[in-house]
């Protein structure tokens, strides 16, 4: 059936901002940007004239999926605010090997987080322990950072 997950992907307001704010912040290679527009990008969105520039940024887990980041150029993207209880992707989750250094130097340059580091003992579940914490990027999209330990 499925071979693998080829990309996370991110409907953004700010192309530049968005992709500044994941390789300059988060430390995600840029590997490139492409632009969709006629009658193949109209089929696939099912909107008449939609344009739209793509960006696809990497971790350095080379087998990770890519996070893809959606600007439509055509109309300005509806904005909602992101949740944790709402039926969608919840968030994109990275992992770390240190997640209070990484709180701290995201914190210094300015990232919203929902809360400091916890921990988690999930170990009855067959899941082991970790740190885990939400923060935002620039559009309000959900991201994770955690840490087996």
């Amino acid at each position: 059936m499925f071979q693998s997950v080829a990309h996370i992907g991110f409907t953004v307001s700010d192309l530049e901002q968005s992709v500044a704010f994941y390789r300059d912040v988060l430390g995600l290679s840029y590997l490139g940007e492409m632009k969709m527009s006629g009658p193949e990008t109209a089929a696939l969105f099912q909107r008449q004239g939609c344009e739209a520039r793509v960006a696809y940024l990497q971790s350095s887990d080379q087998q990770a999926p890519l996070v893809e980041l959606i600007q439509f150029t055509d109309r300005v993207a509806e904005s909602n605010t992101p949740s944790l209880f709402k039926t969608s992707i919840s968030e994109l989750c990275f992992t770390t090997q240190d997640i209070d250094a990484e709180y701290a130097q995201l914190k210094e340059k300015g990232v919203q987080f929902i809360s400091e580091p916890q921990t988690f003992d999930s170990t009855d579940y067959g899941f082991g322990k970790s740190r885990a914490v939400y923060f935002y990027d620039p559009d309000g999209n959900i991201l994770e950072l955690i840490q087996s330990m």
